[in-house]
């Protein structure tokens, strides 16, 4: 039986361009025959599953990857019966309620400060750094702050909400470099605590709180890299909030990886092990969402710097790995690499992408002049 699922795997790779057990460094190497039934009958979360369970390995996961996406292998793998019925559930119900909001910040942002210390840059963002005219990710994530800065046109002593602070990164940088005050929101007791400490001293307030909460006035707004928790359900309450506590000429920067179609969730094993609930939004989602609401001034899409942003976390990752692994499992080792190259090959594919969308409520008068 297993033969004959290990061709089904073959013809189908071969249509990426990938084989089994061949000489380029994409190609996959086999170390339990189970692999051939439980992927073609299981579906994407078994792919990433079997190599959490080291029943195989690629010399180059992120271009092996990269081609599966091009290929658009994932959407020709007929997916289990249960997994159809998760999907179901995803949009039939409202997953990203506001009972179920601190549900990511748990699984996710808190499973350990030390983790993302030895992983991201030097101000600990956790989402695209901008790369024109950058060397390092810490001057490729200066320069992604600085472009927020000024596509919001921040000027000293406006009031700042940040939704979805994480650590904190805009907050410290905009009150250092911009004089501002900044309220951050997020849903992790993690972010909070170290977030506090790195920005003491600093007009920076920290808030545990879900963003349905919100309701007061601020000049600016932005949010980098929260939207994708958000969930097509709430898109509209969420820019209903943003509208009501945005002051009538202020600016809101939204920063969000995007899909090329509308999808009801991500992929199975990434909601399973990575982002629990999340969803990536569609232009149409965001632009039906904003209707009678906001006037869109300006749309920039640098996905491919994504792709960039996740090797150098990958490769952060692996060199100061030695550091971290007594607090973690070998299983855990290899589900962390298995994300961030399957991230970094979505952006490569060019299937996700990252948007920074300004919106004001009346349009600026006289027109916004674009930054890059």
């Amino acid at each position: 039986m297993n033969n004959r699922y290990k061709k089904i795997a073959e013809e189908i790779l071969a249509l990426a361009g990938v084989q089994i057990d061949g000489s380029n460094p994409w190609d996959i190497r086999i170390h339990n025959e189970e692999f051939y039934r439980r992927a073609i009958t299981e579906g994407e979360l078994s792919i990433g599953e079997s190599y959490m369970d080291a029943w195989w390995d690629v010399e180059k996961m992120d271009e092996f990857l990269c081609k599966i996406f091009r290929a658009q292998l994932d959407e020709k793998i007929r997916r289990k019966f249960s997994i159809l019925i998760r999907l179901f559930t995803i949009r039939l119900f409202n997953l990203q309620s506001k009972s179920r909001a601190f549900m990511v910040g748990e699984k996710h942002y808190d499973l350990g400060n030390d983790l993302f210390q030895n992983m991201l840059d030097r101000r600990m963002n956790y989402s695209c750094g901008y790369w024109k005219d950058a060397l390092t990710l810490d001057e490729a994530q200066e320069n992604k702050l600085d472009l927020i800065c000024r596509k919001i046109f921040l000027k000293p002593g406006m009031r700042v909400l940040d939704i979805g602070c994480g650590w904190g990164a805009f907050g410290k940088y905009a009150a250092e470099k911009y004089k501002v005050e900044v309220i951050g929101i997020t849903v992790s007791k993690e972010q909070v605590v170290l977030g506090e400490k790195l920005c003491k001293g600093l007009p920076v307030e920290f808030r545990l709180m879900d963003y349905r909460d919100l309701n007061e006035k601020f000049d600016r707004i932005v949010s980098v890299g929260m939207f994708e928790h958000v969930g097509h359900k709430n898109y509209r309450t969420f820019f209903e909030i943003a509208n009501k506590c945005l002051v009538d000429d202020g600016l809101f920067l939204l920063h969000t990886i995007g899909r090329i179609k509308p999808l009801g969730t991500i992929d199975p094993w990434t909601q399973k092990y990575i982002f629990p609930n999340a969803m990536l939004p569609s232009v149409e989602q965001i632009g039906r969402a904003i209707e009678n609401l906001f006037v869109m001034e300006d749309w920039h899409n640098f996905g491919a710097d994504y792709d960039k942003t996740l090797m150098v976390w990958y490769e952060n990752f692996i060199t100061n790995w030695d550091k971290i692994k007594n607090q973690y499992s070998e299983r855990f080792f290899r589900m962390w690499k298995f994300y961030l190259l399957s991230v970094a090959a979505s952006f490569r594919s060019r299937r996700n992408q990252l948007w920074q969308v300004v919106l004001s409520k009346n349009g600026v008068p006289g027109g916004y002049q674009s930054i890059r």
